[in-house]
């Protein structure tokens, strides 16, 4: 550990060399309330930042320990320090101070969900904040006194600005203790969901639409959501009190409507709502299911030793589907593959949308049928299984159609979609249902649950070298894996957090393990040691986010070059 004038010292020595010096100022220096610590220095003006970490005891920042005492708060209010932090950034007045990336200060962005991040991180004793920053230089040169103005003036200022709580203004404590209250009564909401075995809430007053494709911000002017009165249901919350919205049950639901009354935007919303949002989102309230799976087609993914027999059976060329492997699936088998494959990570609760799904996958009408014999058909259409899945095996669907009304007829609850208006029409489906002469699909007792035996076994030991694509595609060594369909990826970080994990499990797995097991026991360690436990101290990509598990085992599926074993 140096003292801060050793390092003045030592930049000092080095202004005006090669920018290869910048190295020796690697290590940690004490700052007096805080320390802050070099973990890498950039080697070049034009490549990644360099990676610093600001490092405060629990005495000197001053947070109470009720802030951070549950998961939830713990998480709430790293989010908080973090956009006071951003905050902070934006508001530098600082001209360019060289080549590059020179004085270039970044952290980990921010978005409308509270998520896990390495960013901040508050444990028992201190408070650790992550950041980049450009060293300074013009050409290949150290400019020694811009960095200093970076080290001794910048960033003290947004270090003391940050880090203690007793410089916190009363706006943002006040902003801190509206997150936190908030995360509880997400929590209890949670919580509710089990306990009332619902799917999902969605509370009256929330704003679904957001403000455009590439805006997850709020629409302005938008309709508020008000739940029908037969499915209204009211929650108790510990800081907000009673609120009234609707509850959707365990079981089937179907969402109907015409084109642009707000189907998919419902649907949008429970696909979000297995994460929590932060206060002013319009979308506080609505909770799902933390293993919620939005499933559709994927035509070309790669599948790997999937059991899929549920759906797909005697294929032409005799193809075993209960270990299937392909490298460009169609569009019903790539469905059916990511169906099981969300069983198989632990979720119960399913999400469709008829508009990105396989047809022959959803339905085979009564004419299709007397064309072409069952006993030709090698797909077996979810319509016809969906009931069974709910009744035998406790799977919950939502699913949104605008032309498939044969799901009506295996429907718990049918809502329609009517300028952005809730209505039961539960009772009119079923009615017409009965006219068309339409009957539920039979429970099924013949069908089986897949096993979910796949194993991986252990890659090749040495580097593996990784990048992540935006929200689009992880790459490993070279290998692209496409995750641009993983629709429920919320933020930039969590592709790069997928990277981490995929080079985690690659790099340290010492035998062969199955699937389920592997992903259970790193989220455990991830609970137990933090996300930073996972990710390696020289990591290179950018801060990660973390992805939850059901994102990471269908990253790991769609791994061409994963050493997966079937039944």
């Amino acid at each position: 550990m140096k003292r801060i004038d050793e390092l003045k010292k030592d930049l000092q020595k080095i202004d005006h060399k090669s920018y290869g010096m910048y190295k020796t100022l690697g290590g940690s220096y004490d700052y007096g309330k805080y320390l802050l610590h070099i973990d890498h220095v950039q080697g070049d003006p034009f490549a990644s930042p360099s990676r610093l970490r600001l490092e405060i005891s629990r005495e000197n920042h001053g947070f109470p320990d009720s802030f951070y005492d549950t998961k939830v708060r713990k998480l709430a209010l790293e989010d908080q320090v973090l956009r006071r932090f951003s905050s902070g950034l934006r508001r530098l007045e600082k001209g360019r101070m060289g080549s590059g990336k020179s004085g270039r200060i970044s952290t980990c962005l921010t978005g409308q969900k509270v998520l896990e991040r390495i960013a901040v991180v508050f444990s028992e004793n201190k408070m650790e904040l992550r950041f980049e920053m450009g060293f300074p230089a013009r050409g290949r040169t150290i400019l020694a006194k811009e960095m200093e103005q970076l080290l001794f003036d910048i960033l003290p200022k947004l270090a003391e600005n940050t880090l203690i709580y007793g410089n916190w203004s009363g706006n943002a404590r006040n902003a801190v203790k509206t997150a936190l209250e908030l995360a509880d009564d997400q929590d209890a909401l949670r919580a509710e969901l089990e306990k009332r075995r619902l799917a999902a809430f969605v509370a009256d007053g929330s704003i679904l639409p957001r403000e455009s494709g590439v805006s997850d911000l709020p629409m302005r002017g938008a309709v508020a959501f008000q739940s029908p009165e037969s499915m209204r249901i009211r929650m108790d919350l510990p800081h907000k009190g009673t609120i009234t919205g609707m509850g959707i049950p365990e079981g089937i639901t179907v969402i109907v409507g015409g084109g642009y009354h707000g189907k998919s935007t419902l649907l949008k919303a429970l696909e979000q709502g297995v994460y929590n949002h932060i206060p002013g989102d319009g979308r506080e309230y609505v909770v799902t299911r933390e293993n919620a799976m939005k499933i559709r087609a994927e035509d070309g993914r790669s599948v790997l030793h999937t059991d899929i027999s549920m759906f797909i059976n005697h294929l032409p060329n005799g193809q075993n589907t209960r270990d299937f492997s392909t490298e460009n699936a169609s569009g019903s088998t790539s469905q059916a593959a990511n169906l099981i494959e969300a069983l198989e990570s632990g979720s119960r609760f399913l999400l469709l949308d008829e508009d990105t799904s396989a047809t022959n996958f959803m339905i085979r009408d009564q004419v299709m049928a007397r064309l072409v014999s069952d006993d030709k058909e090698p797909i077996t259409t979810l319509l016809r299984h969906i009931r069974t899945l709910y009744e035998r095996f406790g799977i919950s669907f939502v699913i949104v159609v605008g032309s498939s009304g044969d799901y009506l007829s295996v429907a718990d609850h049918v809502l329609q979609m009517d300028h952005y208006e809730v209505k039961d029409v539960t009772e009119t489906a079923k009615e017409i249902c009965r006219q068309e002469g339409l009957d539920h699909s039979p429970i099924s007792d013949e069908l089986s649950f897949p096993e979910f035996s796949r194993v991986l076994k252990p890659a090749k030991a040495g580097r593996i070298k990784c990048k992540a694509m935006g929200t689009d595609t992880v790459l490993l060594d070279r290998e692209p894996i496409d995750v641009r369909y993983l629709e429920q990826l919320a933020d930039e970080g969590q592709t790069i957090g997928l990277v981490y994990l995929m080079q985690y499990i690659l790099s340290a797995q010492k035998q062969p393990e199955k699937i389920t097991e592997l992903i259970e026991r790193i989220y455990k360690q991830i609970g137990k040691n933090g996300f930073e436990s996972v990710v390696p101290p020289n990591y290179s990509c950018g801060q990660p986010v973390l992805p939850r598990k059901q994102e990471l085992a269908a990253c790991l599926s769609r791994y061409r070059q994963a050493k997966i074993q079937g039944r």
